[in-house]
């Protein structure tokens, strides 16, 4: 099984962009289209990179959200996106596979969790980490000022 490099992002900060702001967020994209350039010029074979174990495949077929893109390695398949979580809160729930409905019901009962999200394919078996951020109470998002401005008015709708 291939190493996975651990990118550092500082707790307080979050990635800006196209997606909602996620405290702790680490986006692999780079890692994965190296590693796949290595593939495709033969450096590293496919199958170092198409290792999913039994669990992985196991948890992708009962928890896992298909996605619209493509295996990059058999083209066949759509990959599919299994969430794990990770942290001191969860106890014996620590390490399994979730939904996104269920990631959501935890982030509303849990302080802090860490999620990993992996991307495997069920036809040639090849996986790779796609992201991961922090969720719970303590990393909820701050409501738009819109919304903010509008709870800041007193009881007879003045401010």
């Amino acid at each position: 099984m291939r190493a996975q490099q651990r990118i550092s992002v500082p707790r307080t900060g979050a990635l800006t962009g196209s997606r909602p702001r996620m405290d702790g967020f680490v986006d692999y994209a780079l890692q994965r289209r190296a590693l796949l350039r290595e593939v495709y010029a033969g450096r590293v074979g496919t199958s170092e990179v198409c290792d999913a174990s039994p669990y992985l495949k196991s948890a992708a077929r009962f928890h896992g959200e298909t996605t619209e893109k493509r295996c990059p390695i058999c083209r066949r398949e759509f990959v599919i996106n299994v969430h794990y979580i990770y942290g001191d809160q969860l106890k014996h729930a620590a390490g399994q596979a979730r939904t996104r409905a269920e990631l959501a019901a935890l982030a509303d009962t849990l302080g802090e969790f860490q999620v990993y999200v992996v991307e495997v394919c069920r036809g040639c078996n090849w996986n790779h980490l796609v992201e991961q951020y922090l969720l719970g109470r303590a990393h909820r998002m701050a409501p738009p000022l819109s919304e903010a401005g509008a709870s800041a008015t007193s009881p007879t709708g003045t401010v």
